[in-house]
């Protein structure tokens, strides 16, 4: 038997209601790193700056963002952040599945294609993980939960 790589996290982090690109930005966490307030922080500006290139003068009433309620993501400098960048952000209710596309969507259905598989890399784990998250749909499920006001869509 063969030892597969080691796992690999991702954050991910995608457009809502009406964005034809889906999937905005990929952030794979490089061995050994952390994901602390910092390292988030810095994720939030790269999607800033994906959003200023790709939405060029269409952004009219700024960014609802919506993201789960992992410690990282509740501390005061990451919600100081998303003031700085001018994001709204909407409250994750507790246990609410509905709203997180990563538990009910994205994930699952990546772990099941890749079930089985051996990977001798982190690299070959990314490339093959890209393949399917290119795939993906998510604007349906964004719009549903725009629609309801943040009420779990299940």
């Amino acid at each position: 038997m063969q030892k597969s790589a080691r796992k690999v996290l991702a954050s991910i982090f995608f457009g809502g209601e009406g964005d034809q690109d889906g999937i905005l930005l990929i952030d794979y966490l490089p061995n050994g790193q952390i994901i602390n307030a910092e390292y988030y922080s810095s994720l939030l500006v790269q999607l800033e700056d994906i959003l200023k290139e790709k939405r060029r003068g269409k952004v009219t009433k700024g960014v609802l963002f919506l993201h789960d309620n992992a410690p990282t993501h509740r501390t005061l400098a990451t919600q100081k952040k998303l003031a700085y960048l001018g994001f709204q952000y909407l409250d994750h209710p507790p246990y609410s599945p509905g709203l997180a596309p990563s538990d009910y969507h994205l994930f699952p259905g990546l772990e099941k294609q890749l079930k089985g598989h051996h990977f001798s890399s982190d690299a070959e784990v990314i490339a093959a993980a890209e393949i399917l998250l290119d795939e993906q749909k998510l604007e349906q499920r964004a719009k549903e939960c725009i629609e309801l006001r943040r009420e779990c869509v299940q």
